[in-house]
C-alpha cells in the first residue's frame, strides 16, 4: 500500500501496545514487583537481567544493554523491518495501518524507484553493446551469470546519455536530479554523473535500486564513484550485496564485510555468497545493526596496508557498543598488495575462508593494536596501555564479554582484573589515579551521556524520559547557548513533549531508535525514579533547568572576563558583562 505511516499513529500504537504481551509470547516472563523479568533472549545468561516495564512500555537488559519498544523488540527478535514490525503489531491489536496520502510522498518515491530500475536495465543493455567494457569485466574475473545476478552494466562515454533518454521534460529532469543521476551546472544546464564506467546497482532489502557505484575502466579519477546522498540512498545505512546474499542463502551463518563492490562481486563469483561491502564510508552503527539482525558472526576483511589497519580500527570503535555474548567479530588482514578481489582470484575460495577463520578476534585486535603503541617493558608503558584502553572498554555493554576482555587486558597490564575494572568504572586508568584524566590518544567517537558521575543534564533527561508530562510548561529558552554535553538532546526531548503532550516514554525512545544516543537514553529510561506522592517531577525538572541556566550565566561571565583581561572585549560584550554582573 502506498503512502507513509503517520507519526501520530506510530506514537499511539506504541502507547497502546502491551509490551508484556508482545515479549511474553516469545520469552517466558516472571512478575517482579511492577515489572517482569527473564533471561535475556539476545545474549546467554543464567541470572535474569532482562526487564520489561509495562508502565514505561519498553524492555531493557542490564547485561548486554539491549532495549527498545514493542516495535524494536519485533525488529530485533523476529528480524522484521520497521514497517513490518508496525504492521505486525497493528494486526495483533486489530487495527489497520493508515497511510498519509496528503502529499503522496510514497508515490513520488515509487516513481524514483521505477526510474532507478529503468536506468539500471538501460546500463545493462549498454554493457552488451560495449566490447571494451565486456572485455574489462571478463578480465576482472566476472562471468556472465555473476554480472546478471548483480545487475552489472556500463554507462557509456558522453555527457548526456542518461539525460537524453530519461530527461525529456522538466519533471523528468527533477527526478534525475533527485536520484543523483545528473548534475546541475552553475549556468542551469545538466550533465550525466556517471560516464564511461562499469556500473554496479545498489539495492535495498526489497531488491529495489536505490543508488549506483561506478568503476572506471582506465586510469581516470576518481577510480570509484558512488551516488550522492538522496532520499532513496544513505550510504551510512546501506551495504552493497546484502540483498544478493539474502537471496542466495536461506540461513546466513556469517557475513564478511569488505571495502568495495568489486570485492563483494569477486567473492560471490567464487561461491562466497555471504560477502557485503560498505560504500565509501566507515562501518557505522547502523551497518552493524543490520548485520547482527541476520547473523551472530561478522568478519571484516581489509587490505594489509596502513589504510586497511586504519579502516579496521574505525570498524572496531563502532563495533564495541554492539559487542555481547554470542556475537563473534573477527578482523582479517590480507597480505600486502592484495585486496579480497585479487586474493580470491589468485588463491581461491577455500584459502580465503581459511584466512577468515584465522582472523583476529576483536579482543585480540584491540589489545594487539594498543600494545604496539606503548613500551610494554616499562611501568609507564603498561599504564599508558590501560589509559588508551579505558575509554574503549567503557563503551562495551556490561556482561560476560566485557569481564573477559578486562581479564585479558589486566593480564597484559599487570593488575588484577578486579583492580583494573574498578579503575575503569571510576573513569580512571592505571597511571592516573587521584588526578584529572587527560584526553586519550585514541579518539572516542562520541561523548556518552552516562560516563562519570551523575550530572544535572543527565538527571533532567532521566526525568523527561520517565515523566514526559513534566516538561509541558518549561521554558527551553533558559538553556540559551549553554555548551554542555547533552544539553541539545535535553532541549530536543522537551520540545517534543511540548509539541506532543500525549507522548509516552516508549514513544520518546522510539524517536531516537536510529540515533547513536538512543542506547544511552534506554539506560536512563530504565533507571528508577521516585514515585511517591511527595515527589514532583515537574518541579525537580524546572530546578534542573534553573541550575543549568545559572551555570550558563557563570560560564559566560568567565568567558567575558577572560576576554577583558586581554583587552579584546567589544562594546556590546562590555555592556553584556556589566548587565550579567
Amino acid at each position: 500500500m502506498a503512502g507513509l505511516i503517520p507519526q501520530d499513529f506510530i506514537d499511539d500504537l506504541i502507547a497502546r501496545a502491551d509490551i508484556v504481551e508482545v515479549v511474553g509470547r516469545r520469552v517466558p516472563l516472571k512478575k517482579a514487583g511492577r515489572e517482569f523479568k527473564a533471561c535475556c533472549p539476545f545474549h546467554g545468561e543464567k541470572t535474569p537481567s532482562f526487564t520489561v516495564s509495562p508502565g514505561k512500555g519498553f524492555y531493557h537488559c542490564f547485561g548486554c544493554g539491549a532495549h527498545g519498544t514493542a516495535i524494536g523488540f519485533l525488529m530485533e527478535f523476529d528480524h522484521m523491518s520497521f514497517v513490518e514490525a508496525i504492521e505486525s503489531l497493528a494486526s495483533s491489536m486489530g487495527v489497520e495501518v493508515p497511510r498519509n496520502e496528503s502529499d503522496q510522498p510514497a508515490r513520488h518515491y515509487d516513481e524514483l524507484f521505477s526510474l532507478m530500475d529503468s536506468v539500471a536495465r538501460h546500463w545493462q543493455s549498454c554493457l552488451k553493446d560495449a566490447p571494451a567494457a565486456v572485455e574489462y569485466v571478463k578480465n576482472r574475473g566476472i562471468d556472465g551469470p555473476t554480472a546478471k545476478r548483480f545487475g552489472i552494466g556500463y554507462a557509456p562515454e558522453g555527457w548526456s546519455n542518461v539525460l537524453d533518454k530519461f530527461g525529456k521534460s522538466d519533471e523528468a529532469i527533477e527526478k534525475l536530479l533527485a536520484t543523483g543521476l545528473i548534475i546541475r551546472k552553475d549556468n542551469g544546464k545538466h550533465y550525466d554523473r556517471f560516464r564511461d564506467r562499469i556500473m554496479f546497482p545498489i539495492r535495498d532489502a526489497r531488491g529495489r535500486t536505490i543508488g549506483f557505484g561506478g568503476r572506471v575502466t582506465g586510469d581516470d579519477e576518481p577510480k570509484y564513484l558512488n551516488s550522492p546522498e538522496t532520499v532513496l540512498f544513505h550510504k551510512g545505512r546501506e551495504l552493497y550485496g546484502l540483498y544478493e546474499a539474502r537471496q542466495a542463502l536461506r540461513n546466513i551463518e556469517r557475513l564478511v564485510v569488505v571495502e568495495g563492490y568489486m570485492d563483494a562481486v569477486a567473492l560471490a563469483r567464487h561461491g562466497i555468497d555471504f560477502s557485503v561491502a560498505t560504500l565509501g564510508t566507515a562501518t557505522t552503527s547502523e551497518h552493524l545493526n543490520r548485520l547482527f539482525r541476520l547473523t551472530e558472526n561478522v568478519y571484516f576483511a581489509f587490505d594489509g596496508d596502513r589504510a586497511g589497519k586504519k579502516a579496521a580500527w574505525r570498524a572496531l570503535e563502532n563495533a564495541l557498543p554492539q559487542v555481547r555474548e554470542g556475537r563473534q567479530i573477527r578482523f582479517v588482514f590480507l597480505p600486502d598488495g592484495h585486496d579480497p578481489d585479487s586474493y580470491v582470484n589468485e588463491h581461491g575460495a577455500d584459502t580465503f575462508i581459511k584466512i577468515m577463520d584465522e582472523g583476529l578476534a576483536l579482543s585480540e585486535f584491540l589489545i594487539e593494536e594498543l600494545t604496539s603503541q606503548v613500551d610494554m617493558k616499562t611501568v609507564d608503558g603498561r599504564a599508558r596501555l590501560a589509559e588508551l584502553a579505558a575509554p574503549l572498554i567503557n563503551t562495551i555493554p556490561a556482561g560476560i564479554y566485557r569481564e573477559l576482555l578486562v581479564e585479558s587486558l589486566a593480564e597484559a597490564v599487570g593488575l588484577t582484573a578486579a583492580k583494573l575494572d574498578g579503575l575503569l568504572k571510576d573513569g580512571s586508568s592505571a597511571g592516573e589515579t587521584g588526578r584529572k584524566r587527560r584526553p586519550s590518544a585514541v579518539r572516542i567517537r562520541q561523548q556518552t551521556l552516562v560516563a562519570g558521575s551523575p550530572s544535572v543534564v543527565r538527571r533532567a533527561i532521566t526525568l523527561v524520559l520517565n515523566h514526559p508530562e513534566a516538561g509541558q510548561d518549561l521554558d527551553v529558552g533558559k538553556l540559551g547557548d549553554l555548551k554542555r554535553p547533552g544539553v541539545d538532546l535535553l532541549a530536543a526531548l522537551i520540545e517534543i513533549v511540548q509539541a506532543e503532550p500525549n507522548i509516552t516514554t516508549a514513544g520518546l525512545l522510539e524517536r531516537w531508535r536510529h540515533d547513536d544516543q538512543g542506547r544511552h537514553l534506554g539506560k536512563l529510561a530504565a533507571m528508577d525514579v521516585p514515585s511517591d506522592e511527595d515527589f514532583d517531577p515537574a518541579a525537580e525538572l524546572a530546578d534542573c533547568l534553573t541550575q543549568l541556566a545559572t551555570a550558563g550565566r557563570k560560564d559566560r561571565i568567565s568567558f567575558l572576563i577572560e576576554k577583558q583581561r586581554v583587552n579584546s572585549l567589544t562594546d556590546d560584550e562590555l555592556s553584556e558583562l556589566r548587565q550579567l554582573n
